[in-house]
């Protein structure tokens, strides 16, 4: 693990040399990064620039294996480092997360990157999801002079190909599973622990996982999955299966099917100690 080392630390860009070592390791809530010095101050006056070239090792937050630490979007932290590698900003073709991305940048004091993840900026910079007001008023303008029996019609028409909300109520299946745990004490006793949840895991089209669960879904195992693919990597940021059926019943969706395995082992070699029960079980979600 490259620590900070006194002896062989690097130019800071000026006379004094850096404290810090050329390869730092940085746990970004919990997620790893190892990267150069240089890459974290490459940008003058911004939060990383001033705690590693203003701040020495010993002032930095650091966790048990010694990296430094900030309390903040791991996932999202891997597009505010490659923005600091070439200062250039190149976001997947399906990137719901430019606005919570647009936050993390301003926390960064990365201006210039919080300006490109503006969503007011100009319609010809390329990661802009808006209509632009010309082509807005275009459509008002054809729709306008229509008239005769068929005008609600074709306007019906019109607005159903525009609605995001139409466009998103897509058919679809998708399968939540999770793998539990539970403990059944001598003699079948009262005070038995039930189904401590481990992990919830979303399985089916992307674009589908995302409408439904939002920024509850976990999408560090499979970040850059185009929205009509899909992934059996995603898993929910909370534990609580009734919560997620919930939001898949809030989307139309409704179960279909479910099936469950087990197994069963003792806590130690007595027969005697409480029973640990094992099992994996999945949902299976359906929207027509």
């Amino acid at each position: 693990m490259a620590l900070a080392d006194p002896e062989c630390g690097i130019s800071n860009g000026a006379d004094s040399a850096s404290p810090f070592s050329d390869i730092i390791e940085l746990n970004v809530g919990g997620q790893v990064y190892v990267t150069r010095h240089t890459t974290l101050i490459s940008v003058p006056d911004s939060l990383l620039w001033n705690m590693f070239s203003k701040k020495t090792p010993t002032e930095l937050a650091r966790d048990s294996k010694g990296r430094f630490f900030l309390d903040r979007d791991g996932f999202l932290f891997r597009y505010i480092l490659d923005y600091l590698r070439d200062l250039h900003l190149v976001l997947p073709d399906y990137f719901p997360e430019k606005s919570r991305l647009q936050r993390e940048a301003e926390f960064f004091q990365l201006r210039d990157l919080s300006k490109l993840l503006n969503p007011k900026m100009s319609k010809d910079n390329s990661i802009t999801d808006e209509i632009c007001q010309s082509d807005s008023e275009e459509l008002s303008a054809s729709a306008t002079p229509l008239v005769g029996p068929d005008t609600s019609r074709i306007l019906s028409v019109v607005s159903t190909a525009h609605s995001p909300s139409m466009e998103s109520k897509k058919s679809g299946f998708i399968t939540v599973g999770y793998r539990g745990s539970y403990t059944i004490g001598r003699d079948i006793q009262t005070d038995a622990k039930f189904r401590r949840v481990a992990r919830i895991t979303v399985c089916g089209k992307t674009s589908l996982a995302k409408e439904v669960f939002g920024d509850t879904l976990n999408e560090s195992r499979d970040p850059d999955r185009p929205p009509e693919r899909y992934t059996s990597r995603y898993y929910l940021k909370y534990n609580f299966l009734e919560q997620a059926f919930d939001k898949l019943s809030e989307f139309g969706f409704h179960m279909v099917a479910c099936s469950s395995t087990g197994t069963c082992a003792y806590s130690s070699n007595d027969p005697n100690e409480d029973k640990i029960w094992t099992s994996y079980t999945e949902y299976v979600f359906c929207r027509e």
